[in-house]
């Protein structure tokens, strides 16, 4: 089985974000998605993501090409997109007039009261399913 085509960027120590990143590894496998808290700055770095990027939201990044990023409610939508049909859910969600601009807005707000609405953890949340699973048999999954 080959290794995943993207990579999500997710902060590891908010409740949200975590469970959200739980619930891909669940249903995704390891498939699609590889994933990386924005605590990690090291292996960050090495991708060229800095800090302050990463205060803008959620990343996902397609491993093979370093052009190909999205960023916050984006980064939403193509993960969704990106799922078994999933397709039919964006069209879906982009058809209903100002649908996507409440979204947008509200993915803003989100991620600005994360931890006061949702808490944070006292321990970095680590994917198994991250940049060293090369396959889903190197995956160590809890």
């Amino acid at each position: 089985m080959s290794s995943a085509n993207y990579i999500i960027i997710y902060d590891g120590n908010c409740n949200l974000c975590v469970n959200f990143t739980k619930l891909l590894e669940r249903f995704d496998r390891g498939k699609l998605f590889r994933y990386i808290p924005m605590q990690n700055t090291a292996i960050l770095e090495t991708l060229n993501i800095t800090p302050q990027d990463c205060e803008q939201g959620m990343i996902l990044k397609k491993i093979e090409d370093n052009s190909l990023i999205w960023q916050g409610s984006e980064a939403a939508e193509k993960i969704i997109e990106l799922l078994p049909n999933g397709q039919l859910f964006i069209n879906a969600y982009r058809s209903i007039p100002n649908l996507k601009f409440i979204g947008d807005k509200s993915y803003l707000k989100i991620r600005d009261n994360r931890y006061q609405w949702f808490g944070g953890r006292e321990k970095t949340y680590y994917s198994p399913y991250n940049l060293n699973c090369k396959n889903n048999s190197d995956c160590l999954v809890n």
